[in-house]
């Protein structure tokens, strides 16, 4: 893709060096109208993250990921257990979006969503920053003695990493295990909850280690998507890309002389200035293509364009392209491919949202007991049932009992006499219902089975009703 014939960038990881050691990254502090463009967009979605969990739509926190008690909010819609291939499809349809959106805009979601991405380079590194300035002063403190200005600078970076650290594993725990629990364990002290402290204490190191130490690395080793690409993008999907036609150009990049003109040397308009290289998170050169380790930030775009505006050249010569608009000038087109995502994608949505639409407030399941066989009770017959009722609103049901449909017989609930199921809470027990057996068409009948809450009807469950083979 270029004239000069130098491919051994695909053999090396920009943060491994020679000897196979951790070669630490410390990018330039990047400034422009992209960089600003994420700004506001990161503040708002860490804004959109910390507050999520303490939200509450109808009672419902807005989003919350109970895995121990298999318990989910999503938007304010719960979702138990029985729900489970509701919270499946919402999943499926998260991925699929993200593949339409990396076969169309490449890995625009690792630049300006992913939440490392927002975190580290939005939050973290902005520290770092203010406390070690900028790329030439944190090389020459990390390669200084350790003195009073290296531990001070240090120590307190450090020290507000932990902070920040303790801060997002509150939040995070928030997501699990609900912002109530979260202040009834702040309220009651952390003796009296030792298990969610240690997951908080845990939670807390992860987070220090990856925004302290690991950082670009998630992007690079532990992070599948950068893999997907490979398979997703195409000549026609849009990244961030050097236009190497005009960089190039017949004579390769050169140094700037502000005394040639380059259109008659032959030279590219590509200086060689490296200033895209230092100021990449994931320490690679844009120039090389596409690579796995390129997050699409945007940072070289505005590093490129303050260079080419102060030499005198025309801007864009890292952009948002497809290889084919760089190579061929073909202009975006929606291929087929991306219509099938996007069909795909539409149709889901279309089944998630009559889901969604279909789905009660309150779930009741009736199932004979197993290996139970009927009863004779004279003309009658018993049969015996466990029931489960799921009450997903916030409000309290307090007088649940049970009628036959459709057929005359007899419904006895065992135990509880005032049957009551508290809101977000479960009910469970066994119930008998006795039937003549002139009115058993067949060994197995179909019965409807509705679920009162005071007068009003909430719920109906069918089941079968055993009966013996010959009526006679």
């Amino acid at each position: 893709m270029s004239n000069f014939q130098d491919d051994t960038f695909r053999d090396i990881i920009g943060t491994i060096d020679e000897e196979g050691n951790r070669k630490y990254i410390y990018p330039k502090k990047p400034s422009g109208k992209f960089y600003d463009y994420r700004k506001w967009v990161s503040y708002f979605l860490l804004l959109v993250l910390v507050a999520n969990p303490f939200v509450k739509i109808n009672g419902n926190q807005f989003m919350m990921f109970n895995v121990l008690e298999r318990r989910y909010n999503i938007f304010g819609f719960p979702f138990w257990p029985e729900d489970f291939y509701i919270f499946v499809l919402f999943m499926i349809i998260g991925v699929v979006f993200v593949i339409l959106f990396t076969v169309i805009f490449g890995r625009i979601f690792c630049g300006w969503i992913c939440p490392q991405t927002i975190f580290l380079e939005m939050v973290f590194r902005r520290i770092e920053y203010w406390i070690e300035g900028d790329r030439g002063a944190q090389i020459r403190l990390s390669k200084q003695e350790w003195n009073v200005e290296k531990i001070t600078k240090k120590g307190l970076k450090w020290f507000i990493f932990l902070l920040l650290s303790f801060l997002i594993a509150n939040v995070f725990l928030a997501y699990l295990i609900s912002s109530d629990e979260l202040f009834k364990m702040i309220q009651e002290g952390p003796k009296n909850h030792l298990s969610t402290l240690i997951s908080l204490s845990i939670f807390t190191g992860v987070f220090y280690f990856i925004f302290t130490w690991f950082r670009e690395q998630v992007c690079i080793i532990a992070c599948p998507y950068g893999r997907l690409q490979g398979v997703l993008l195409d000549n026609k999907s849009i990244n961030v890309i050097y236009d190497f036609v005009r960089g190039e150009k017949e004579s390769g990049r050169a140094k700037y002389n502000k005394n040639e003109d380059r259109n008659t040397t032959g030279k590219g308009d590509c200086i060689d200035c490296n200033l895209c290289v230092h100021v990449c998170p994931t320490g690679i050169d844009i120039r090389n293509g596409t690579q796995l380790e390129c997050t699409n930030c945007t940072a070289c775009i505005d590093e490129c364009e303050t260079i080419m505006k102060g030499v005198g050249l025309p801007k864009g010569l890292i952009r948002y392209a497809s290889e084919d608009e760089i190579e061929k000038k073909d202009k975006f087109k929606f291929t087929n491919r991306m219509m099938g995502y996007t069909a795909v994608l539409v149709i889901l949505i279309g089944i998630l949202s009559g889901l969604l639409f279909l789905r009660n407030d309150m779930e009741a399941t009736i199932l004979r007991l197993p290996g139970q066989l009927f009863q004779h009770k004279g003309e009658n017959i018993i049969n015996v049932y466990t029931f489960k009722i799921i009450n997903k609103t916030n409000n309290d049901f307090n007088d649940i009992h049970f009628k036959l449909a459709g057929i005359k017989g007899t419904l006895k609930v065992v135990g509880e006499q005032e049957l009551k199921v508290p809101r977000q809470g479960m009910n469970e027990g066994t119930l008998f219902i006795e039937i003549n057996h002139l009115l058993l068409e067949r060994d197995k009948t179909k019965i409807k089975i509705e679920v009162y809450n005071g007068d009003k009807k909430i719920e109906t469950s069918k089941t079968n009703f055993l009966g013996p083979r010959n009526f006679d």
